[in-house]
């Protein structure tokens, strides 16, 4: 993906707005499907309720520079959700439909976990698992840790220089100087 070319260069104060703002108002219109753009007076209620200052956004009920930039962005990104990303998503049935084709033409030996659902929903995590039989059958025998539970790191001389806060979903070919990490949502 192309990042949009008048959106790439703002400064942290912008990304700051869009995160606090996108997380306080919403990213969808629950119950309709729909990737939300939040108004004006959206932005101020959530400004309001966590007790900051919405004059930079909106000053005298006029919208400002950067209100109409942040508004525009979030015109921009609901756009392109729907009608880029959207339509390239897998839905249960592909998923499973993909997964089992991968399982019978690839046998693998790799972990195919479960989800989290109970009852008849219950069965394989089928985009995880497709991800990992993929990794497996293009790993030309590396190891690969599908699910590390544990910090990456990243060495000079044998000797740790960089550590992520965070645990990924996979590694390869493992957590101490990965070639790759991936998180899957």
């Amino acid at each position: 993906m192309q990042a949009e070319s008048k959106f790439l260069k703002q400064p942290q104060e912008f990304w700051a707005n869009v995160k606090l703002i996108s997380q306080k108002v919403g990213y969808t219109n629950r119950g309709f499907g729909t990737i939300k753009v939040p108004s004006i007076q959206d932005i101020e209620s959530a400004y309001d309720k966590l007790g900051l200052d919405s004059s930079k956004i909106v000053l005298n009920n006029k919208i400002t520079a950067i209100g109409s930039l942040l508004i525009e962005y979030f015109q921009f990104r609901a756009d392109f959700l729907t009608n880029h990303i959207e339509p390239n998503l897998q839905n249960l049935t592909q998923a499973k439909a993909l997964y089992t084709k991968l399982k019978a033409e690839l046998n693998p030996t790799c972990p195919e976990p479960l989800n989290k659902q109970k009852g008849e929903k219950q069965g394989p995590a089928y985009f995880t698992s497709i991800i990992n039989m993929l990794i497996e059958a293009n790993s030309k025998g590396y190891d690969c840790n599908y699910d590390p539970k544990e910090l990456s790191a990243f060495t000079h001389n044998n000797f740790p220089i960089r550590s992520l806060s965070r645990r990924v979903d996979g590694s390869f070919p493992n957590v101490i100087n990965p070639i790759a990490l991936w998180e899957i949502k």
